[in-house]
C-alpha cells in the first residue's frame, strides 16, 4: 500500500499530494454544504443532495484506490501499453455512439446525452462511467508515448500522427455530444508539441489545421453547444441587438434566431446566476452553508460544473484564492517532477498532465466568471462526479509514478 511512497522527490510529491486532498476535502465540504444549508428554504431542494457528499466521499476512496493502483505498474510500462489502452478507450466512446443508434441497456440517456455506461447487478445500479473522462488519461499516455521520439515531431508530416490521435476521439466526444472535454484537446496537444520541441513553423501550421477543421466542428454542433460557445459574446447587450438586428448573424452563434428574453431563462441563465453568486461572496464569504445561493436554487449545477461559484459565494475572493493556491502547487509540482526526470516519456508525460488539469481549471473558472464558454468541463479533484474524481487521481498517480522513478539514462555519468 505504501508502494507509492517510494522513490525520489518525497517531498514534492507529498506536497503535491497534499494540495489534491485538500481540494477533494474543499469540494466534499462544499457540496455537503449545499446539501445541508444553515437555513433551509421550504421550496428548496436541498433535500436532493443531502447524500452528495456521502457519495462522493465514496468516489474519493475508489479515486485513491486508483491512485496506488496505478503506481503499482511503472510508467514505462504504462507506455508501452498506451496505444492498447487508447484504442479500448475509443472503443467505449464508439459504443456510446452505438447507443443513440440502438437501445443498449447499460448506455442510459441523461440529459438528452449519452456520455455514461452503466451496469446494473442484482438490481442495483452500480456508478456510472464516463468514458471521455478516462480518455484524458489514454490520449496523454498515447500521445506521450508517440512523441518520445524526435523523428515523431521535427517534420510537417510527422505531425500527422499527432493530429490524428488528437481528432478521432475528438469526433467521437463531441458526437455524444460532449463539448467540455472536445475543446481540452487540442490545446494540450499544442503545449505537449510546444515542450517536445516541434518547429515553430509547423505549430503555426497545426494552428491553421485547427482553424480549418473548426467550420467542421462548428457545424456537427447542435445549437445548443453552439449557443454555450456564444453566450460569452451574448453577455454584451450591443452583440444581443446585433443578433436581434442581423438574424443571419443570430443563426450563425446560436443555430436559430435570438431571442433575449429566452437566452436569459435558458442558456444565459446559468451564466449570469454564477457571476452573481461569485459577487455576492465579496471578500470574506457569506459563511459555510450560508447564503441565498445555498439556500435556495438560484444556480442547479451547483455542486458539478459551478461548484467554484458555491466556493466564492461561502467563502469569498480569500476562500476562492485558496482554492486557486492548491491547483498552482500542483502545477509546480508536475513541472518539477518532468524536469527532474531525463526520460523523454516521462517529460512529456509530465507536461499533458499538467497541461490538461490547467486548461480544466481554467476552463471552469473562466466560465463560472463569464470569461469563456460554458462547456462542461469540471473542476479537478472538488466537481460531484465520480468519473471526474477517478481521472484526476489517475493522472496525479502518474505524476507521482513519475516523480518517483530513478531518472532515465543511456550512458553512466562522467567522473
Amino acid at each position: 500500500m505504501y508502494e507509492f511512497l517510494k522513490g525520489r522527490l518525497l517531498l514534492v510529491r507529498l506536497l503535491l499530494i497534499a494540495a489534491a486532498l485538500g481540494l477533494a476535502a474543499i469540494g466534499i465540504a462544499a457540496i455537503y454544504a449545499v446539501g445541508h444549508p444553515v437555513e433551509p428554504s421550504p421550496a428548496s431542494k436541498a433535500a436532493m443532495f443531502a447524500d452528495f457528499w456521502k457519495r462522493q466521499v465514496a468516489f474519493a476512496i475508489l479515486a485513491a484506490v486508483a491512485f496506488f493502483a496505478i503506481n503499482l505498474i511503472n510508467y514505462r510500462k504504462l507506455g508501452e501499453y498506451s496505444f492498447r489502452i487508447y484504442l479500448f478507450v475509443l472503443g467505449l466512446l464508439a459504443l456510446l455512439l452505438l447507443g443513440k443508434i440502438i437501445d443498449i441497456p447499460f448506455v442510459p440517456m441523461i440529459n438528452g446525452t449519452h456520455r455514461w455506461i452503466r451496469f446494473t447487478i442484482a438490481g442495483r445500479q452500480l456508478p456510472a462511467i464516463q468514458p471521455s473522462e478516462l480518455c484524458k488519461v489514454a490520449y496523454v499516455l498515447a500521445l506521450a508515448w508517440y512523441l518520445r521520439y524526435r523523428s515523431n515531431y521535427r517534420s510537417f508530416k510527422a505531425l500527422i500522427g499527432p493530429f490524428i490521435l488528437t481528432l478521432l476521439p475528438m469526433v467521437l466526444i463531441l458526437l455524444e455530444p460532449d463539448l467540455g472535454t472536445v475543446m481540452l484537446m487540442m490545446p494540450v496537444l499544442f503545449i505537449m508539441l510546444f515542450v517536445a520541441g516541434a518547429r515553430v513553423k509547423h505549430l503555426l501550421l497545426i494552428i491553421l489545421m485547427a482553424v480549418l477543421v473548426s467550420p467542421v466542428m462548428w457545424t456537427l454542433m447542435r445549437p445548443y453547444q453552439r449557443a454555450r460557445i456564444s453566450s460569452v459574446l451574448l453577455q454584451s447587450p450591443a452583440v444581443q441587438q446585433k443578433a436581434v438586428d442581423n438574424p443571419k448573424l443570430a443563426r450563425v452563434l446560436l443555430g436559430k434566431n435570438f431571442n433575449p428574453r429566452t437566452w436569459h431563462n435558458e442558456t444565459g441563465f446559468h451564466l449570469i446566476r454564477s457571476k452573481y453568486a461569485v459577487a455576492s461572496g465579496g471578500a470574506s464569504g457569506q459563511g459555510f452553508a450560508q447564503g441565498p445561493f445555498i439556500k435556495y436554487d438560484f444556480l442547479p449545477y451547483r455542486v458539478n460544473d459551478f461548484i467554484f461559484a458555491t466556493i466564492a459565494h461561502q467563502w469569498g475572493f480569500w476562500g476562492a484564492v485558496g482554492v486557486i493556491s492548491l491547483y498552482i502547487i500542483i502545477i509546480l509540482c508536475g513541472i518539477e517532477i518532468g524536469a527532474s526526470n531525463t526520460d523523454p516519456f516521462a517529460r512529456l508525460l509530465a507536461t499533458g498532465i499538467i497541461a490538461t488539469l490547467s486548461v480544466e481549471v481554467i476552463a471552469n473558472i473562466s466560465m463560472t466568471l463569464g470569461l469563456m464558454p460554458i462547456t462542461g468541463l469540471t473542476l479537478p479533484f472538488v466537481s460531484y462526479g465520480g468519473s471526474s474524481l477517478l481521472g484526476s487521481a489517475l493522472l496525479l498517480g502518474l505524476l507521482n509514478n513519475i516523480g518517483r522513478a530513478r531518472p532515465f539514462s543511456i550512458a553512466p555519468p562522467k567522473i
